[in-house]
């Protein structure tokens, strides 16, 4: 049960990074506010799969599996710093490209 946890995190992380690009492949002189919605649902997912993390880090801490958590925790900590720091910029990237595009 706590396995899926970490599928779903790694689903979540696909596709907080997905939904930008496909913001930013669609055509920007059809400005609508259709971006906002994507980019709110991209931020969404890397929440969740955030949170997925911690609870599957709580879990193995709930049944003491030290071991485990001492091989995985610094690998989980550059993971999930590099979803969100990859998450921002290609949401900022795409504010920064429907902006330009509704000045025109």
């Amino acid at each position: 049960m706590y396995g899926y946890l970490n599928l779903a995190s790694l689903f979540l992380g696909i596709l907080a990074w997905s939904l930008p690009v496909v913001n930013l492949m669609r055509d920007q002189s059809k400005a609508t506010n259709k971006w906002m919605a994507l980019s709110v649902m991209s931020f969404s997912a890397c929440g969740i799969s955030l949170v997925c993390q911690i609870l599957y880090t709580y879990h193995k801490v709930s049944i003491g599996d030290w071991a485990a958590l001492m091989d995985t925790m610094y690998a989980v900590a550059i993971v999930s710093s590099l979803l969100l720091i990859v998450t921002i910029l290609l949401n900022a990237l795409t504010l920064i490209v429907y902006r330009k595009a509704r000045t025109f």
